[in-house]
């Protein structure tokens, strides 16, 4: 088991430790997407052809475990989860390095989930040595309402970057631009490209301090329509 500083007694500048691990995201007034009766992971892009991954074979990779703190761009933070699955760098050169397209250089990956959320992570932050597929949170597998079957945990980068309901990765050679999403709402929100605890990248810019009332302000009415307690998000 590895420890990303769980339940630090300084959290990260403008964050503040919340009970429990709340649902969390912009589209809560839809049911969580259902689980597939054989679920997989498609991975596309700059490949020599698309792939399938079921979830069933990731069986073959090394589990990994570790506690880490979860940050909200909203401003706040569960700290001390369990998560267990694998690791992202191992599903990485297993099952996408081996297909790449000759002489490629890969600078970002998209990851999408069940419910079309996406996120797109520059390659250096997706191979951490901490980020997962997790398919287990304290103990229980994670449910429909809270990443289920599987999802995507980065624990030194914001939420937003962690998507639930993993299905999709796109490999790319170039800043994706044609899946940035364009709407005004997106724009005000617009996510810094590698959103970074550490350095409160919360904004693609502004500087993270000077958004954080926004932030809150906006997300505070949408962010908690269900709480799971500490058993997943």
């Amino acid at each position: 088991m590895r420890t990303h500083p769980p339940g630090q007694k300084t959290l990260p500048p403008g964050q503040r430790r919340v009970d429990g691990f709340p649902r969390f995201g912009t589209h809560l007034h839809q049911p969580a997407p259902p689980v597939p009766d054989d679920p997989v992971i498609a991975i596309s892009g700059a490949m020599l052809g698309p792939s399938e991954v079921r979830l069933a074979d990731l069986s073959a990779l090394p589990r990994s475990e570790i506690v880490a703190d979860f940050h909200c761009v909203a401003g706040w933070t569960a700290t001390g989860l369990r998560w267990e699955g694998v690791r992202f760098a191992d599903f990485y050169r297993r099952f996408v390095e081996p297909a790449l397209e000759p002489g490629i250089t890969v600078t970002h990956l998209v990851f999408e989930g069940l419910d079309g959320a996406a996120s797109v992570v520059e390659l250096q932050d997706a191979l951490a040595d901490d980020v997962l597929l997790a398919h287990r949170l304290n103990g229980h597998p994670l449910d429909s309402d809270h990443g289920a079957p599987i999802r995507l945990v980065s624990p030194a980068q914001y939420g937003y970057m962690s998507i639930k309901h993993l299905c999709a990765v796109e490999v790319c050679s170039a800043l994706p631009t044609h899946r940035l999403d364009r709407s005004i709402f997106a724009r005000l929100l617009e996510g810094h490209p590698r959103a970074r605890v550490e350095h409160e990248e919360r904004h693609g810019r502004i500087a993270g301090r000077l958004v954080r009332p926004f932030y809150r302000a906006l997300i505070r009415p949408i962010r908690f329509l269900s709480s799971k307690g500490a058993q997943g998000t």
